[in-house]
This record gives C-alpha cells, structure tokens and sequence, in this order.
C-alpha cells in the first residue's frame, strides 16, 4: 500500500499595510500665542496706552518684563500683543522706516502718516502676516489724541478707545462702559475722559484682567502722549 504525502498549503493573505500615522508636523504652526493685553484711551489732548509685561506659554511664564509697547517718536507710541517675537520684528520695521524718513524730511514722521505706513507694512506681509494686532497712539496734527487699531493684515481704524490681546474679552467691555458711556442712562457719548479719568480706567481695568486671565500680569507700562512728548510709568500687577 503506497502513503502519499500531501501537504496543506496555507491560504494566501494579502500583505500587511502600515497603519496610517499623523506626522507631528503636520500640525506644526510657526506662530506662538505668548499672551499679554494691550489698550489705549483717546483723550482731547492726550492719548493713554498701558500693556502689562507678562510673556507666557501655557501655563510657563517665559519672563514677568517683556516690554509690549515703545516709542516710536515724540508724539507716537507703538503697542502690540498676541506674538512677542512678530511684535519686536515689527517695531523694528517701524522704528527703521521713521528713522529713514526723519533723515529724509528732517522731521519727525507724523502720527497720522506713521498709521498708514504701518497699515502698508502689515499689508505687505499679507501672505505671511505678522502674528500681532497693534494698536498706534498719538498725536495728530492738531493737538488732539489718536487711536488707531489694526488686524493682522492692515486694516485700521480711528477709535477713541481699543483692547487688544489675551484679556481682551474682559478688558473691552469695562472700556464700553467705562469710556465709551454705553449702557449708562443718560450718559454724553460723545464726552471724553480727563487724563486722571483715562488713568484710573486703565488701572482698573488691568487690575480686573489679571484676576481672571493667567496670561496677563506682572508689571503695567503706561504711556500718556501729549503736546510735550512721551512720559511713561510703571506699576505694579498681580504676579500669581
């Protein structure tokens, strides 16, 4: 009797597939929230800028002094938020382009013009922008205060009062109350603060954002621009 072997193959399998993996990469931005608030009051004849000093990732602070706001000329003042690194590129920028037109000119660039230059220069980076929303204060031609906002691609307007950055959402707020008069029965709208008012507010306002936001604190710069140039001052925040 003659046995034949037969050997069982093992049915064919299809070849394995890597599992799908999302790269790291993939999500890899080139722009940093470091926090921060900035705001500014438009008075008669001064403008009021104040911006705390806190630079934040998270929950890291990264340093309690990280100046937000600078002067760019005798009658102007430059302060940005969101992005600590775009905001100190831009102001580079700016401060650069004055110098070039004081040399041209012989005189300091104006406020109103020093806007649109800055409105130019966030637009020429529109393919790429700058990660900062700044806020431009001073004085224009006539003697009177100016505040202008901007997005991230160069559109600005002339406001009386502006906040901008991580506490924004508290900030603005207590500035339409406070400044803009809305929500106030019977108040004049169209009434600005005094330079003592306008100081009280942005104290008061800060003193409230860094109870509520952790990106927010530290120290509080505040620049008053008026017919005499810059004058600054420096107080103390919450620090926890």
């Amino acid at each position: 009797m003659e046995y034949q072997m037969h050997t069982q193959q093992a049915p064919m399998q299809a070849p394995m597939q890597a599992p799908n993996q999302v790269h790291s990469h993939n999500h890899w931005s080139p722009y940093v929230d470091t926090g921060g608030t900035s705001l500014a009051i438009a008075g008669d004849d001064f403008v009021l800028v104040a911006s705390d000093t806190r630079q934040s990732d998270g929950f890291n602070i990264n340093t309690r002094y990280d100046s937000k706001a600078i002067e760019l000329s005798n009658k102007t003042v430059l302060a940005t938020s969101i992005c600590s690194a775009d905001g100190k590129r831009l102001t580079e920028v700016l401060e650069q382009k004055a110098q070039l037109y004081f040399h041209k000119h012989e005189k300091h660039i104006g406020t109103k013009a020093l806007a649109q230059l800055l409105s130019n220069t966030l637009y020429s980076r529109r393919m790429f922008p700058y990660y900062v929303f700044p806020i431009l204060a001073g004085i224009d031609s006539d003697g009177k205060g100016a505040a202008y906002s901007y997005d991230a691609l160069g559109n600005m307007q002339l406001v009386t009062y502006i906040a901008f950055g991580s506490a924004s959402a508290l900030v603005q707020p207590f500035l339409d109350n406070q400044v803009g008069f809305k929500n106030q029965r019977g108040a004049d709208s169209s009434r600005r603060l005094t330079r003592e008012q306008a100081m009280m507010v942005a104290i008061d306002a800060f003193t409230g954002a860094t109870e509520r936001d952790i990106h927010t604190g530290d120290h509080l710069e505040i620049y008053i621009v008026d017919a005499n140039g810059v004058h600054k001052e420096v107080r103390e925040l919450k620090r926890d």
